[in-house]
Formats: structure tokens, C-alpha cells, sequence
């Protein structure tokens, strides 16, 4: 239930309503399926087997594969950190957002109010001041991780009986409102067209592996971290494939959701659909409240209803970035859980607050191109090289298979030795070449080395400030 919690987020609602559309509407299952099928589940399978068998945090682990790899560890809990910086933040808003729903706040013009919101400068490089409704949503947020996070998994345990299946039903409830809409059936139709034509072009099936890639929650430490925990007879791939499957149905419900509301929207304006944003914060924060805006009754109530599906879709992922490095932390240098929790949570909300100021949008845009991009990339290249190539992965198989319905065979094998970094190198190929020719969004150069070089050098005062800890506790 938690790796569902953590798999199913905000990128189910905003990104692959888009992505599909985008690479040919109901074509593109084909081969988001096949990516699903050939990269997703097979490297969940090995992340679930690693943490299974090494009954330890990713660092733990990957020590216990060779004492030289434990770096890898930890540079597979450090990148979710990252990612949870502005992950908040984007929870804060829909924290706000949902208060807002209760009068409607944003009124007939949600683009202008969004802004406002922010206190958007237009530019990463003029900070402008803190937005105050989500530097306060920011709080909540990182409170509610702390609390959920410091007295171990039997509370995860707890939270996601409620957090996972929630919002799911939240979802199905909206997707009925959303399809009773004049337009709906439009904006469906727009949504699942297939254009097969689009299944020729090489960027679709990278787009599906992406999809598939991020959406799952692999190479994060995520699903390390949660295998750990599982009982030593707990079934493996069964679990991968439930888990896969959840987040792409997820995913697809999500597209049923958006799709009949943007139509509506489109026909009550007597615009075309192309004229709305359909992906990203636009979608959210935007596109979709002038939409409630507009419905004929209950504006508020469905409001609250949307807001309050993505606080829940998001929490699961939110405080499951933040369990691997503390798991890892813990483990490492053996300080209580509860103070690792609330140390990570401290410095985590403080770099927070520069994605709640007015360049906050921007500075967000670009950690998640960076991160999203390349560092997870580089993870799961790097689990698969290890893994498959530094290791024997025969034991690995061996290790599933022993506790599992479904049996493994070489197929597997050659997925992760071969197939998965292969896609893998490709992604990071055309994302190195989409940067140079592109020159990322035309923001400075000193900008794009600050979002990108950041995150690594974090992790280098992250490692001293712990040993320096641990040192004191020692002499103590």
C-alpha cells in the first residue's frame, strides 16, 4: 500500500493526461505498455528483490553488494530528498488552494489569481518576496511528513490505509461529475483518438519509457527502502506487478478526469481544447478551477474534492522521499529515527522556502528538468551496471523467485543487463542534446549550473554535517 501511495502521485493527474494525448492519444498505449512491461516492473522487481534480501536501507545495500557501491546507495536516497524540496511546495499550493475552493477565491480569472499567489517576478533571477499562503501550506506540509515519518513504518503502516485508497475513490467521483459536463465526450474523444501515425516516431516510445520510468517511483531508494520492511516471505513479483498496474490504471482514470472537465471548459468558452493548458502546474492551478468555477452547482464542494485527491496523492510521495535517506541516516550512524526525521524535515523546509518566494515557479521548473532528467536517469543506469554487471543477478532471481507465484526466467535477466540501460543511455542522450540545442529555456548559464550542480554539492554538506553529529554523540 505504501509503494502504491508513493508510485500514484501528482505526476499520475497532470503529466500522463498530456504525455498520451501528446503521443497519439489511445495509440500510445501500445507503448506505454510495452515500456511498462519491458523496463518498469522488471526494475521494480530488482529493487524490491535488493531490499528484500538486504533487509537494509539502499546504502546498506548496495555496501552489502560491495563495499565500493555504497555510494550508489546514497546517492539513490539523495536525489528523492531533492526532489521532496519542491515536491512540498507544489502540496502547499494545493493546501491553499483547496482553503480557496471555499469561496472561490480565484474568481473568473484563475491565471492572473495564480500569479498573484505566487508573486511571480518572471524570472529565477529576481527573487521577489514569500508568498505567505504557501509559506504557511509549506509548514503544514512538513509537518504532517515529520509526524508520519518519526515513529517508524507501523505509522506509514497506518496512514497509507487511509491515504492510498481515498483519493482513488476521490478521483472516481469527479471522473462521474466530470463525464455528466456538455463537452465531456469532446474532450474524451480528444484525450483516447488514436493517431497510429505517432507510433513511428522514436520520441513517443522514449516519452512512454519516461513516463513509465518516473511515474513508478524507481531508482529512488523508494522501493528499497519499503522491500526492507516486508516480511521474509512476502511475494515479490506478484507485489511489483500489483504496484505497476495500480499506477497505471491510476494513471488512466486520471486522463477520464481531466479530459471531460477541460472539454467542458473548451465548450463553455467556445475555444478549442489546444487553447488550454492540459499539463503541469497550468492544469492544476488554472486551467481546472476556472473550470469548477463555471460548473452549475456545487462549484465549492468539487472544488475541495480535486484539492484535497491531490493532497492525498501527493503525501504518500512526499514523506516516501524522505524515508530513504532517513532510513539510511538511521542506519549508517544509528541516530534515532525520530531525530534524523526532524533534522531532514528542519533542512528540508528551509531550502523549501526558496521554491515559495516569487522566482519559486522557476527555480522549480528548473530542479525538476535537472532532476528529472538526469538524475534519476543516472540512477537507474547505474542500478542496472551494478546490479546486472558488478553482481551476479542469478542470485537475485534465485532470491524472487523463492518467495514468489510468478517465476522469474533469464528474460530478466537480460531486461536489466541489457534492454533497460539501454533505453536508459538513450534518455539521457536525447535529454544532453535537447539541453545543448535547446539551451535550456534561454535562462542564463549561471542559473542552469546552480540548478544542476546544487543538489551535489548538498549532499556533500549533508554527509559532513551528519558525521560531525555522530562524532559528538561519540565523544558524549
Amino acid at each position: 500500500m505504501a509503494a502504491i501511495g508513493s508510485a500514484v502521485g501528482l505526476g499520475n493527474v497532470w503529466r500522463f493526461p498530456y504525455v498520451c494525448y501528446d503521443g497519439g492519444g489511445g495509440a500510445f498505449l501500445i507503448p506505454y505498455f510495452v515500456a511498462l512491461f519491458t523496463a518498469g516492473i522488471p526494475l521494480m522487481i530488482l529493487e524490491f528483490s535488493v531490499g528484500h534480501w538486504a533487509r537494509s536501507s539502499p546504502p546498506e545495500a548496495f555496501k552489502k553488494i560491495g563495499k565500493k557501491w555504497e555510494w550508489a546507495g546514497w546517492w539513490a536516497v539523495f536525489v528523492p530528498f531533492v526532489i521532496a524540496l519542491y515536491y512540498v511546495v507544489v502540496m502547499a499550493w494545493c493546501f491553499s488552494y483547496m482553503v480557496y475552493s471555499l469561496d472561490l477565491r480565484w474568481g473568473a480569472n484563475a491565471g492572473v489569481f495564480f500569479r498573484n499567489f505566487l508573486g511571480d517576478t518572471g524570472n529565477p533571477a529576481i527573487l521577489g518576496g514569500i508568498s505567505v499562503p504557501a509559506f504557511l501550506g509549506l509548514i503544514v506540509i512538513w509537518l504532517c511528513v515529520f509526524l508520519i515519518l518519526y515513529k517508524g513504518v507501523h505509522r506509514i503502516g497506518k496512514i497509507v490505509a487511509i491515504t492510498v485508497p481515498l483519493p482513488t475513490i476521490l478521483l472516481i467521483i469527479l471522473t462521474i461529475r466530470g463525464l455528466t459536463l456538455p463537452g465531456a465526450i469532446e474532450g474524451i474523444s480528444y484525450y483516447l483518438t488514436p493517431n497510429f501515425s505517432r507510433l513511428l516516431d522514436v520520441n513517443v516510445w522514449l516519452a512512454a519509457y519516461a513516463q513509465v520510468f518516473f511515474s513508478l517511483g524507481v531508482a529512488q531508494g523508494i522501493m528499497i527502502t519499503y522491500a526492507s520492511y516486508l516480511k521474509k516471505k512476502s511475494d515479490i513479483t506478484n507485489n511489483a506487478f500489483i504496484i505497476s498496474l495500480a499506477d497505471a490504471g491510476t494513471s488512466f482514470l486520471a486522463g477520464f478526469t481531466v479530459f471531460s472537465v477541460v472539454g467542458y471548459l473548451a465548450a463553455s468558452q467556445g475555444v478549442g481544447i489546444t487553447e488550454l493548458g492540459i499539463g503541469g502546474p497550468t492544469l492544476t492551478f488554472i486551467t481546472y478551477p476556472t473550470a469548477i468555477s463555471l460548473l452549475p452547482f456545487a462549484a465549492a464542494f468539487f472544488g475541495m474534492i480535486f484539492f484535497l485527491a491531490l493532497l492525498t496523492f501527493g503525501i504518500d510521495s512526499a514523506f516516501s522521499m524522505v524515508e530513504p535517506i532517513v532510513s539510511g541516516i538511521h542506519g549508517k550512524w544509528k541516530i534515532t529515527k525520530a531525530k534524523v526525521t526532524g533534522i531532514m524535515c528542519i533542512v528540508g523546509f528551509f531550502i523549501s522556502l526558496i521554491f515559495v518566494t516569487g522566482s519559486g515557479l522557476h527555480w522549480l521548473d528548473i530542479a525538476d528538468h535537472f532532476i528529472a532528467n538526469f538524475g534519476l536517469v543516472m540512477i537507474g543506469l547505474v542500478e542496472c551496471l551494478i546490479l546486472g554487471w558488478m553482481y551476479k543477478l542469478s542470485k537475485l532471481r534465485d532470491h524472487a523467485n523463492k518467495t514468489s507465484e510468478l517465476y522469474l526466467g533469464r528474460w530478466w535477466d537480460y531486461l536489466i543487463k541489457f534492454a533497460i540501460p539501454f533505453v536508459l543511455f538513450i534518455l539521457l542522450a536525447a535529454a544532453i542534446i535537447n539541453n545543448i540545442t535547446d539551451h535550456y529555456l534561454g535562462y542564463p548559464w549561471w542559473i542552469i549550473v546552480i540548478g544542476g550542480v546544487a543538489p551535489c554539492l548538498s549532499i556533500f554538506l549533508l554527509s559532513f554535517v551528519f558525521m560531525i553529529i555522530k562524532k559528538r554523540a561519540e565523544v558524549n
